[in-house]
């Protein structure tokens, strides 16, 4: 699951999406609406490293990378945007406004 990024920021690459969390389920799960127009359920890894680094809050902007298998509808999170993040995705437009989401 190799991130692209571009000044620091992993960017979607492949059939990777953005989305925000729409709710947290519990043991590292959260339902997730991602801007290619679909609801996964995601989790974060098991990497230790990872699991320990990506807090799961509602309204956070998360990098998923869908499943091979039942893609419409699990993934797993990559990587969380910090605010800044957000903004600097906005205007590079990766991200739509969220009225067209």
């Amino acid at each position: 699951m190799p991130l692209f990024e571009e000044e620091g920021i992993p960017v979607p690459k492949g059939r990777q999406v953005i989305g925000i969390i729409e709710e947290v389920v519990g043991w590292a799960h959260a339902r997730v609406r991602c801007f290619d127009g679909k609801t996964r359920i995601c989790r974060v890894p098991q990497n230790k490293k990872m699991h320990r680094n990506i807090w799961l809050k509602k309204g956070t902007y998360v990098l998923v990378e869908p499943w091979e298998l039942q893609s419409d509808k699990k993934g797993d999170i990559l990587y969380s945007y910090t605010d800044s993040e957000v903004e600097w995705l906005k205007k590079k437009g990766y991200l739509k406004i969220e009225e067209e989401f």
